[in-house]
């Protein structure tokens, strides 16, 4: 191929040059010293002036051919902006004016135009490739209006189907995935559990309404027990050692009553019995569930019973089971002077655990017929072995009626201090003092005589005679049997207040 070298004449020289006058000052601040046509540098100085540099050399054909100006039989010797169509520069007209930019260089061989980039009413030449132009935000393709709202519900169908399609596979897999587990029904019986009236079920249900727990709080300490409503005007019948701490509480020690269903009201005492272990106390409410007092004296060994309360601060706890004995005197206290705890218990083999005092000892016709006081525990054990003790409701009953009367409760006494004895033939309490004035002193009880029975009541211990003569009252005249040196003696006594 030969290649022709272009015309000259189709060449355009640069414009001319306006160079603006330098003054003297500045020629001499920032002109090039004496002598020096070039550069400071020695090498650079040994160069042409700029007036002097040599002209580039010819183009190559094979560039003139590719990259030269229009030919010249069409007559253009100046290319022109896209689209200006020869005459007008269009929006760039600026760029090629008479007064633009001077160091812009028209001769440069491109120009910036517009983007190759189809109208959207444009349609793609066949074979060509349309721009992919920029892409798309979600809040455009949602909100922007810029897809149409058939392409988004497809979108939306396509997804549904994709998420139904993979739910289903894991579903497959997990079924298959452990050959142990699968789907079942498992039968389940239709009829209810009978709950007949009389059940333990019935009684606690009409009971537990009726049953409180108590918490007393001093200054220092405190405690908790239960107690159970024997009144509607809000008495509250509970042991005298669970308000008052055994005796530690004092006159700024709060007494708080909790129902079954979390309510709570604070409670103030009425009286005490600190002899039989009783209290009374009262909260302001307005209706609540009552126990009526069963005919504990009725009661015999066997008897199913059931205990409720709220032992080891678990309240509204109910336990079953029957009166392992009747008449077991206990004795309880008796520490720091005071006069010891004693009564005519009834044993229950009910598990009575600490918190479980005050509360209700209810028949199998849900009367209540005991107190729940005290336990039994072995040695190293501290809870319930199946040894519970309950203030007979008969008792109980009397006291309560007495403190809410009178505030206190006076009791029938003999009027000696004795001591449990025993013999190859005989038991019974023996008098080691007679106190004057007294019961004993004026019916000619003599110390050392054996006391074996008090009324009806037979008496083998110490204790024995303390519940005989409580089972009366003050002025009450009741026939005692006694020993003494070897003869058996029954004489009349007059019981006196203690």
């Amino acid at each position: 191929m030969t290649q022709q070298n272009p015309d000259p004449e189709q060449r355009i020289g640069p414009r001319p040059l306006e160079r603006p006058a330098v003054d003297p000052s500045s020629a001499a601040a920032f002109g090039r010293p004496a002598g020096v046509d070039g550069a400071f540098s020695p090498h650079a100085a040994a160069r042409p002036s700029l007036g002097g540099l040599p002209s580039a050399p010819p183009t190559p054909d094979a560039l003139a051919s590719a990259f030269g100006r229009t030919p010249a039989d069409t007559g253009v010797r100046l290319q022109r902006p896209p689209g200006a169509g020869g005459g007008d520069a269009g929006d760039e007209g600026h760029l090629w004016s008479e007064d633009a930019d001077p160091w812009r260089d028209p001769a440069a061989g491109a120009v910036i135009g517009p983007p190759a980039v189809p109208k959207d009413d444009d349609e793609p030449a066949a074979g060509s490739t349309r721009g992919t132009g920029a892409l798309l935000s979600l809040p455009d393709v949602l909100f922007g209006r810029r897809v149409k709202p058939v392409a988004l519900v497809l979108l939306g169908v396509v997804a549904l189907v994709i998420g139904a399609a993979g739910g289903l596979v894991g579903w497959v897999v997990a079924r298959g995935g452990d050959a142990l587990t699968s789907d079942v029904t498992l039968a389940q019986v239709e009829p209810g559990v009978q709950r007949p009236v009389g059940s333990v079920s019935d009684i606690a249900t009409r009971v537990r309404p009726a049953v409180v727990s108590i918490e007393v709080r001093m200054e220092q300490g405190g405690g908790t027990g239960s107690g159970v409503f024997i009144d509607g005007s809000g008495y509250i019948l509970t042991n005298w050692h669970v308000v008052t701490l055994e005796g530690r509480a004092t006159p700024e020690s709060t007494i708080t009553t909790v129902f079954t269903d979390g309510t709570r009201a604070e409670a103030k005492v009425v009286g005490t019995d600190a002899k039989t272990d009783l209290a009374v106390i009262k909260v302001a409410v307005t209706n609540p569930t009552v126990l009526q007092f069963g005919d504990s004296d009725k009661l015999q060994v066997g008897d199913p019973v059931i205990a409720v309360g709220s032992p080891l601060g678990l309240s509204d706890t109910v336990t079953q089971g029957i009166v392992s004995a009747l008449h077991r005197p206990v004795v309880a206290g008796g520490e720091n002077g005071e006069a010891p705890i004693t009564y005519d218990a009834i044993q229950t083999d009910a598990a009575i655990n600490q918190g479980n005092s005050g509360g209700p000892l209810v028949d199998a016709t849900g009367a209540l017929i005991g107190i729940n006081s005290a336990i039994r525990s072995s040695t190293g054990n501290t809870g319930s072995i199946g040894l519970g003790f309950a203030i007979p409701g008969n008792d109980a009953k009397r006291i309560a009626e007495t403190i809410i009367r009178d505030g206190q409760v006076k009791h029938a006494d003999i009027g000696a201090n004795v001591k449990s004895v025993s013999a190859d033939t005989a038991e019974g309490a023996q008098v080691v003092n007679v106190a004057d004035g007294g019961a004993a002193a004026a019916a000619g009880i003599a110390e050392g005589d054996v006391i074996r029975k008090v009324g009806d009541r037979q008496v083998r211990n110490a204790a024995e005679l303390t519940v005989a003569v409580r089972e009366h009252r003050p002025g009450d005249t009741v026939p005692v049997v006694l020993a003494r040196q070897g003869r058996e003696l029954t004489i009349q006594v007059t019981l006196r207040s203690d």
